[in-house]
This record gives C-alpha cells, structure tokens and sequence, in this order.
C-alpha cells in the first residue's frame, strides 16, 4: 500500500489525482502532518508526501531505520512539478514510484541513485537477493573498475560491466558461503524442497527439517524458489506455515502426477494415504533438476514418530526470452513494457537498422547481435540459443514482433526449456489508420504481398477472400524494386467486387519525422506511390471519405443515418 501525505490545497489536489489513478494502491492520510507520516511509514510499504523534501527528512529522520525494510518515500513539490525519490531507492522502490507518479501527474522524475544516473542496474535490484558489499561493489563499477562474475551457472542476468578477473566480485551461487570483503552474493531461485506432512504436523518440525536439510547439504535458504507438495496437502497448516515463514510460494501437485516420477526412495506410507509412493522427491524432482538431498524424514526431540520428509533438487537455469515490439518507429510510440525489457536484457538480437532506432536506449554492457535483411530464421536460432545458453535476451522486431516479425520464427525455434515473453507494439497498420482516420472501425484484415515466403497463389486467394467479404483490407510489403505487380493485381481484385470511387490510404514511414499520407480513391490509385515502407489500406464499400479522412462505421446503420442527412 502507497500512504498518500499533503499539508495545502495544491498538494491535496495533487494527491486526489494520484488516489483516483491507483485506487487499489493507494491510502490517504489526513490530520496532523506528523501524524499521517508516522502511521504511514508504519503501516505502508511506500509513502508518496506532497510536501518539501526538507520538511519531509525532518518528519522521517527519526523513523528510519534498516534501508532494507523502511519504506521508499517519494516527495512531490507543491507545484507538482517534480516527483523525487527521497529514501530507499532501490530496497523500497522509491525510483521506479517517482517515475510511476511523475507519469501520472505529467511531472519530472528525479533519481539521484548512482547506478541509476549512469544507466546501470542496481545490484540490489536484480530479483536475486544480495548479500555482503553491494555498496562497495557497486561504487567498483560506477568507477570503471574490473569487477569479476564467478556464476556456478548461468541465469539470466541484465547487462553489467562483468569481467574475467577483478579485486571485486560478484557470485552467483546457492551455497551457503559468507561473501568475501569486496564481494557480493547474489542467490538464484535454483533450489525446490519437497515437502511431506502428516496430518497435523507442526509448522516447527517442517521448517526446522527443512532449515536443517539446507544447511547441512550447504545450502542457502535464499535460493529456495518454492515448497513442492501433493494437492492432498495444499491446505496443511504446517506445510503452508513454512513456506510463509521462508517466504517462499507453496506449488502442488496431483498425486498422479507424482506416482509417475521414477525416485531413489518410494514409500507404501504415502501410496496408501495421498495415491503416491513419492511426496517429497517426487514433488521437488517433478520438474527435472538434480537431487542434492533424498528424502529425510524430521526427528522430534520428544521421541514420537517423525510427522514430516523433505528432498532438495537444484533445477538447470532457465534462459529469458523477450520478443519485443518496438512499434512503428517513433519514439513516443515504444511501450514502457518494451523499454523495460531492453533494460533488462544482457543479450539483444535484431535486424541492425531497428537496432539503430533504440541502441542509445540499451545498458553499458549490453551485448548486441545484430544482422541485415534476409537473415530472420538466424535471427531466430541465434536468440533462442543465447537464450538456452542461460542468458536474458530481447528479440526485436518492427511493429508488433508478432505481425509479420520475428515472434513466429523465434517461438517455431523455441521448446519448453526456456522461459519466452511476448512484448505487444503499435503495428504499422494501427499507426497508418491513425494517420488516414478511422479505416478500420470495422472488420479488417491485413495481408502481406510479399511472395518470399508464401506463393503468389496463396495470397491471391486471401485477396479475394477479404474482396468478396467486403473487409477492409491493409496491405503489407506492397511493393519493392523487384516485386512491382502484385500490388496491381491486388487491386484489381478488389476492384471487382468494390466501386471505383472506394477510399485508399496510402501512408509511408508512419509515425516518423519523414511521414507521407493520401487519401485517394481505388481507381485513382497510383501503384507508383508506393514502396516497401509504405502501407495502404483499401476501405469496404462502407467507408468514405469525410473531410479528408477515411471513415469505416461501426455499423451500417451510422451509414445510412448519414446518407439520409446528407440528403
């Protein structure tokens, strides 16, 4: 919860516009100013205080704490016209709320996090806990000193200024190791604990057997990603108590799904009363991994009969693949979630003049593989295979990756072994209507007339398909130096079924600094206006041509209200 502070009417009006915004997150506090601040920073996990930043450090001073449990606070000024990331940057998320509230109230945000400043990921901000001298080595690389990566395995890391050797380091590791003086421990979520409980068992006996079980294998609790158990168990206290207090997700299973994973140590006990011979190794080892602790069974100090196993598996890293759209080429036009997952990939793959577009956008460190026209089935191993290889990859493409880009390829090349996200981005057709008006306000179908990877045959038929459906059709690739008559035959097919006086939109570079739009009619239209980075959109016989712009009703009853009017 986000506690919400002011002290005047401006800031009040300020702090109404950002609880009507985020009603689910946020909570006002009135009264003394002292006192909201107190009970907000007692009960919030974050405080947004539209107050002066002196007044506000005054107000907090004796409230901190440990940075890594006090809340971030964010101020804004009186004006609304900064929002400042005042205490716990990093831990407490005060950079990333200073530049939600600063979307939200049209405001500039202020990060003075060194890491931040220089572009470069906090180490705290991973999502892999730290431990030992993240300040240390993260004042290291700001400084452009050698910093040396030890990863006993590969997971997927943003990009950093790693290198081969260096007097300060970072680990990833899960074992339970103290970090040297000028090193920091970073925990991947490589560790599953199988769990099984009789019913009743103590939350004390599961979370001390399985503490214990970590420790003695030299383990580090950090690591574990989760509780593994039997669906029979999903709501036994004891086991649910646990993984609460490790903080940790609890995952379950069917008990046929369990019986069906070969283990070192089955049990009659368990078949008999869940339908497995396995609850423990069975659960943790469900999802492949290599067993580091077989089943052990939990020993009360009061002598009576152990009520509790667990077994430890390490799973593989599991490679990140984001497939991004990067829209249609205007800055404005590239998502936050797009821009998020370029900052977080270590690896980017694309064709080299859409890596051109956002290049100033990657991190120091960022590793680039780019190639040009021709090469998108390359393209495509290349990222999957960076990507099983453990790293966190973009794969870009134009638009929307998953229209006419690089999704489909990537995804025929991809298995389960890897984890893929798919980023949308505004397509070309979308900024094209945009640009013409409203062309696709109804049915509408786009298709590309390029002939290199489909036959003409096949896109001739989807042609006439969409002519006689009378849907509104935008036209991909519709023309280059070497392919200069489809596009007339396209045409011409739906100028068999569609009056000479249809509208066509011809937009080329949609969106950018040099875009060109006509509006035009199907028998005025010029196939010579047309290239490869032009779109053209050839409404149905409901369109029209209003004021300019090219208008598809919604229904075909706003058509024939407008024509009696005109009349």
């Amino acid at each position: 919860m986000i506690g919400l502070i002011s002290a005047t009417a401006a800031g009040a009006a300020a702090r109404d516009r950002l609880a009507a915004a985020w009603p689910d997150r946020t909570r006002v506090y009135d009264g003394p100013v002292q006192d909201a601040v107190r009970s907000a920073f007692a009960e919030c996990g974050q405080l947004v205080c539209f107050l002066a930043t002196g007044a506000v450090v005054r107000l907090i001073a004796p409230l901190l704490g440990d940075k890594t449990a006090d809340p971030g606070v964010v101020c804004v000024d009186e004006g609304g016209r900064f929002a400042v990331s005042l205490v716990g940057g990093h831990a407490g998320g005060a950079n990333d709320l200073a530049r939600e509230v600063a979307a939200v109230l049209a405001a500039q945000p202020v990060v003075t996090t060194a890491t931040d400043a220089v572009g470069l990921p906090g180490l705290d901000t991973l999502g892999f806990p730290a431990e030992g001298s993240v300040a240390a080595v993260s004042r290291a690389l700001l400084d452009g000193e050698p910093v040396a990566l030890r990863a006993e395995s590969t997971w997927p890391l943003p990009a950093l200024p790693l290198a081969a050797e260096g007097a300060y380091t970072v680990r990833l590791t899960d074992r339970a190791v103290e970090p040297a003086e000028r090193e920091v421990l970073l925990r991947p979520p490589s560790l599953v604990v199988g769990v099984g409980a009789s019913g009743g068992a103590p939350v004390d006996e599961v979370f001390d057997l399985v503490v214990g079980a970590l420790r003695d294998a030299g383990l580090s609790p950090a690591s574990v990603a989760e509780l593994a158990t039997v669906d029979a168990k999903a709501e036994e206290p004891g086991i649910v108590a646990a993984a609460a207090r490790l903080g940790v997700p609890l995952v379950t299973y069917p008990a046929e799904e369990l019986a069906a994973v070969t283990v070192p140590n089955p049990s009659d006990a368990p078949l008999a009363a869940v339908g497995t011979p396995s609850v423990a190794e069975a659960a943790a080892l469900l999802r492949g991994g290599e067993l580091l602790v077989p089943k052990r069974k939990s020993a009360p100090e009061d002598g009576r009969p152990a009520m509790a196993t667990c077994a430890v598996v390490r799973r593989s890293a599991r490679g990140r693949l984001a497939v991004v759209g990067l829209g249609p080429g205007a800055r404005d036009l590239l998502t936050p979630r797009a821009l998020a997952e370029l900052r977080r990939a270590s690896v980017l793959v694309g064709l080299d003049q859409y890596v051109d577009q956002i290049r100033d956008l990657l991190r120091p460190g960022t590793r680039v593989l780019e190639s040009g026209l021709g090469a998108e089935e390359e393209r495509a191993r290349t990222a999957v295979a960076e990507a099983r290889a453990g790293h966190a990859v973009a794969l870009i493409g134009s638009g929307d990756a998953g229209v006419y880009a690089m999704a489909s390829p990537a995804l025929a090349e991809a298995s389960d072994d890897i984890d893929v996200v798919g980023v949308p981005g505004v397509t070309a057709a979308l900024a094209a209507g945009a640009v013409l008006g409203a062309p696709l306000g109804h049915d509408h179908v786009s298709i590309s007339l390029s002939d290199l990877h489909t036959p003409w045959e096949v896109i001739e038929r989807r042609v006439r398909a969409a002519a006689e459906a009378d849907i509104v059709v935008t036209f991909y690739n519709p023309r280059s130096r070497g392919r200069d008559w489809q596009l007339p035959k396209a045409l011409a097919i739906l100028a068999g079924h569609r009056e000479a006086t249809t509208p066509v939109g011809v937009v080329r570079n949609a969106s950018r600094p040099d875009e060109s739009s006509r509006v035009t009619t199907l028998g005025e239209m010029d196939p010579a206006w047309v290239d490869m980075m032009t779109v053209v959109t050839v409404g149905n016989t409901a369109t029209r041509n209003i004021a300019g712009r090219m208008v598809t009703p919604r229904g075909y009853r706003w058509q024939e209200t407008a024509s009696e009017g005109a009349e």
